[in-house]
């Protein structure tokens, strides 16, 4: 299978700059989920930019929306 990262990356929400994962959206899942986080495209931008990609967090937004 071929990764799509150069048309994943239009699209990709996440804003840590430095991340070697964005637009490889396999690497990035596998990642966060073995932090038992979510990537950062699951949230709103304003969630997002808080970094706090916990399933906690996730879910809290969620039950508030």
């Amino acid at each position: 299978m071929n990764c799509k990262k150069e048309s994943n990356i239009k699209s990709c929400t996440c804003t840590y700059e430095p991340c070697p994962r964005k637009g490889v959206c396999c690497d990035c899942v596998a990642y966060h989920r073995g932090s038992s986080e979510l990537p950062g495209c699951y949230f709103t931008p304003e969630a997002e930019r808080t970094y706090d990609r916990s399933i906690v967090n996730f879910l809290r937004l969620k039950k508030n929306s």
